[in-house]
């Protein structure tokens, strides 16, 4: 491996110095002599302070948190006091994973490989060739990153790093190798806290309190590529990254440099606090490009307080499917702004249903507090908890209503498909689609009209429309004709309304489009 260096050749920089300094007059060079000398003056003072500094910093005890001493530090130059203080909390995670069960679904259908999945399983360690020979599961090796939260062994790391695990070993700062016990994972956050068991206690380091500001120098640990101890540092470049890895997405983007191995890492503030538990990156090589996401320290501490008491997390549920608003769906429903979550379908037999809310409703606030748009709710609804009772404010036919519900609790579900079929009777032509009646055509059930087709470069392609999708409501009334349909674009023009607004059944999801009346 090739290697380059740079280095300062100070003497070719002496010539320029002296002729700078030889443009000096007399009276110059004696008040340059006096500057310089404050200069040096000031130097020794400052080599003084950060000595006092170093000299002063606590012994660190194995029974006590490293946020304390990693304070003291101060404003030294560099990292070096930082990192001295909270690298021993820090851990590097082997573990044997089963990779032909990690492909298998739990009951036992094939695993839907997606690129994030296979990305997790890469830069987690786990992206090894794997094979299922004469009946037999493959074993892999597979490498991530940990560190101490309390003194009594519990460990954060990612799920990802130890899903489908067989045994795992934690190797600490000073190369002590540890079996380690999965209390809980949790897939949603890709979290997971593990516990070691020895007579001893544990370095440890806190979680933040306070979210990071932007701009902020933050320094991350890990084992990058098995090598473990390495430090990196960077900026906080952003925070609320969603980059599609679950539905309570809400990272911090850092370019502090994290690679293979890093997952599970924390990254630290200058206090010597974790806000952030290294996660992902974003990267056309494989390699650090400068742009990686940490699960933010309020969502860890959250989650490892419920894997701490019970192996898993319990969230609340209030039974809807909502979309995200924009501009024209807004303005079709006489909204000023385009916050808050607009609900597609209020599931028959859940809190929301029980409770009055409906298709068309948008959701602006939960217990008091604004929502942005659908995945905020979610993250709001999920961190009440179930079994509570909270009050809802949402928007209906321009008025704005609450009502209490008492939350139910998620349960992993999983989608059902829904395939619409062609049939022989083909409606009018409206936007460039091809519509009937969803009760004359196979598999399209026996509410709505079917779209039978969408013309190439319409307007109804460009919108969004798919053919199979079944449209259930225009105008917020429910259709079952092509001329219902049309009928109800010409009241939203006659009512001077640049949209319509139209509800879709696609497979199992529901979902609006804005359907611009101009058009019709």
């Amino acid at each position: 491996m090739e290697m380059t260096m740079d280095t300062d050749h100070k003497s070719d920089r002496l010539p320029a110095r002296r002729s700078a300094l030889g443009l000096c007059n007399a009276t110059s060079r004696s008040k340059l002599k006096a500057s310089l000398l404050a200069s040096v003056a000031a130097a020794a003072l400052v080599a003084a302070t950060v000595h006092s500094i170093r000299a002063d910093v606590p012994e660190l005890k194995s029974a006590t948190s490293l946020v304390a001493a990693a304070q003291t530090v101060g404003q030294s130059a560099g990292f070096a006091d930082l990192v001295a203080s909270v690298k021993p909390a820090v851990v590097s995670v082997r573990v044997k994973a089963d990779m032909a069960a990690q492909l298998m679904s739990s009951d036992g259908e094939q695993f839907e490989d997606t690129p994030f999945e296979k990305y997790f399983r890469e830069f987690g360690g786990k992206g090894m060739p794997w094979s299922k020979r004469n009946g037999q599961h493959e074993l892999v090796q597979g490498q991530g990153s940990g560190f101490f939260v309390s003194a009594d062994g519990y460990i954060v790391t990612n799920h990802h790093v130890v899903d489908k695990a067989v045994k795992v070993e934690v190797v600490t700062d000073t190369g002590t190798v540890l079996d380690a016990k999965v209390i809980g994972t949790d897939a949603k956050t890709d979290l997971a806290l593990l516990k070691v068991e020895a007579r001893q206690q544990f370095p440890f380091v806190e979680l933040a309190r306070a979210m990071p500001r932007v701009g902020e120098w933050v320094v991350a640990m890990g084992n990058p590529f098995g090598l473990g101890g390495t430090v990196t540092a960077g900026i906080v470049s952003a925070h609320g990254r969603n980059i599609g890895a679950g539905p309570y997405d809400d990272f911090l983007q850092i370019d502090a440099p994290v690679n293979k191995g890093n997952s599970g890492g924390p990254t630290f503030n200058t206090k010597g606090e974790v806000v952030g538990v290294n996660t992902a990156i974003f990267s056309p090589s494989g390699g650090s490009v400068g742009i990686a996401f940490a699960i933010p320290a309020d969502t860890v501490k959250a989650v490892v307080e419920q894997l701490k008491d019970g192996g898993q997390v319990n969230r609340g549920w209030l039974g809807v499917q909502v979309q995200t608003l924009n501009a024209d769906v807004a303005d079709s429903l006489g909204l000023a702004s385009a916050a808050g979550a607009l609900v597609t379908e209020a599931q028959s037999g859940t809190p929301a249903a029980e409770a009055g809310l409906k298709s068309g409703d948008v959701i602006t606030k939960i217990g008091g507090t604004h929502v942005q748009d659908g995945r905020d709710l979610a993250r709001k609804v999920a961190g009440i908890g179930p079994n509570k009772a909270v009050e809802v404010t949402f928007v209906r036919d321009g008025k704005e209503q609450k009502v209490s519900v008492k939350l139910g609790q998620l349960k992993d579900q999983k989608a059902g498909k829904a395939a619409a079929g062609k049939g022989s009777e083909t409606g009018q032509g409206v936007l460039g689609l091809s519509i009937a009646p969803a009760a004359k055509v196979e598999g399209a059930g026996d509410q709505g009209l079917a779209v039978l087709g969408v013309e190439a470069n319409s307007k109804a392609a460009e919108i969004g429309f798919q053919e199979g999708d079944v449209i259930l409501k225009a105008g917020n009334k429910e259709v079952s004709r092509p001329a219902d349909f049309k009928a109800a674009m010409s009241e939203a023009k006659s009512a001077g309304k640049k949209n319509m607004l139209v509800l879709l059944k696609r497979g199992a999801a529901m979902s609006y489009l804005a359907v611009p009346v101009a058009m019709g």
